[in-house]
């Protein structure tokens, strides 16, 4: 029999309100208490009581032993989340940027206190990549996990490849249907899939890599001759996450655009759809594919948490508790191609390889080798008006 949950909620923003709508719908044992809220005075679709700007309503509640936090500040959500296990409180979150950034501190704190923080939510949307990695391959050789894990920058680029749109036409269209924010950043700069790595990096191989040491490049210096390239190659360009295990035990991580081919599944990955590929030494490859954003996708991961619970369930972080731990490498390869209007840039990145070189009054590039280190220590000058990076294969 399951345990009765009593829930204090923070937030009734599109993921709030998505995930009340699935559980109206339900007949399960739990109970939305109260809502946590900024503004009292905004109209709501519940009635007034349910709502509070009280953080201290929920945390010192006794009877309500189960914290959701659905916010976009992270350090409040960090707050919020803290308080809540120190309570003895569970805890359900889909904020990436503050788990990434707090992920070792948060488990400890679950170890302390035995309560569980469970956040399925936080990484592409309705795919259930965690809790796979945390079950299903608990006990596998994960060679790598990449995949598309942001919804705004996919559609961006699917409206650029599919329908001709200039990049800023479809990130216009991306905002005005509320796949991306007025100020996109977090988005096209490659900021939410960098946050979704480390925490993917967590489960998959009990590594804790600071964000900050994580090299993030986005699609928003991506041009007209970048694309013109890619088709006339008859590729497309993703912004892909990756972890991948080298030398046995040491693991890359970053984000950046990447040329994909027709024969690669994540090629017909369109829209705001994810798609997460785990390459593993004994499963294979297998590939999951879902709604990477929206007020229901998300909130159908938030309950599966919520539900979950119910049955006293926890990560047990297996990976992280392995005899042999991995570390973290920026010494790593990369085939890139590099678009570029200042001749002297070429002067200031150090290439190992320059393989092809093209120069024209409009379009300047090269196609080469390059180091993961390189790139970080460069990022300065790689990554502004002007210039274009994307790896090639």
């Amino acid at each position: 029999m399951s345990n009765k949950l009593v829930i204090g909620m923070f937030g009734f923003g599109v993921v709030g309100q998505g995930l009340y709508d699935i559980i109206k719908t339900k007949d399960l044992n739990l109970e939305i208490k109260k809502f946590v809220i900024k503004n009292q005075d905004k109209k709501r679709s519940l009635p007034s009581s349910l709502f509070t700007t009280d953080a201290n309503a929920v945390l010192q509640d006794p009877e309500i032993n189960t914290v959701v936090e659905l916010i976009d500040d992270a350090d409040a959500a960090y707050d919020i989340t803290v308080k809540a296990l120190k309570a003895g409180k569970n805890v359900v979150s889909a904020n990436k940027k503050m788990l990434a950034n707090n992920l070792e501190s948060l488990v400890n704190i679950q170890h302390e206190t035995g309560s569980s923080l469970l956040y399925e939510g936080s990484v592409c949307g309705s795919i259930p990549i965690i809790r796979n990695l945390e079950e299903y391959y608990d006990n596998e050789l994960l060679h790598s996990v990449s995949g598309i894990f942001n919804g705004s920058s996919n559609y961006i680029l699917s409206k650029v490849f599919n329908e001709g749109q200039s990049y800023d036409d479809a990130l216009k269209q991306a905002q005005d249907y509320g796949f991306a924010e007025t100020d996109p950043t977090l988005d096209v700069g490659g900021y939410d899939p960098k946050f979704k790595l480390a925490i993917v990096a967590y489960h998959a191989y009990g590594l804790y890599v600071n964000p900050d040491k994580i090299l993030n490049i986005g699609i928003d210096k991506l041009g007209d001759a970048d694309v013109k390239f890619a088709k006339e190659k008859n590729l497309k360009i993703k912004l892909l996450p990756l972890a991948k295990e080298v030398d046995g035990n040491q693991i890359v991580l970053y984000v950046l655009p990447k040329f994909v081919p027709k024969e690669s599944i994540l090629y017909a990955v369109e829209n705001e759809n994810n798609g997460v590929l785990v390459r593993a030494a004994f499963a294979d490859e297998q590939f999951f594919y879902g709604k990477g954003a929206g007020g229901h996708p998300t909130g159908s991961a938030v309950l599966s948490d919520i539900t979950a619970l119910r049955y006293g369930y926890k990560y047990e972080y297996k990976k992280h508790l392995v005899d042999k731990p991995v570390e973290y490498t920026t010494h790593y390869q990369l085939r890139v191609y590099l678009r570029f209007s200042d001749e002297s840039l070429l002067e200031k990145v150090n290439f190992d390889n320059i393989e092809e070189r093209y120069s024209s009054k409009d379009f300047n590039y090269i196609i080469g080798q390059i180091s993961l280190k390189e790139i970080i220590e460069k990022k300065e000058l790689i990554d502004q008006q002007g210039v274009f990076i994307a790896q090639m294969d």
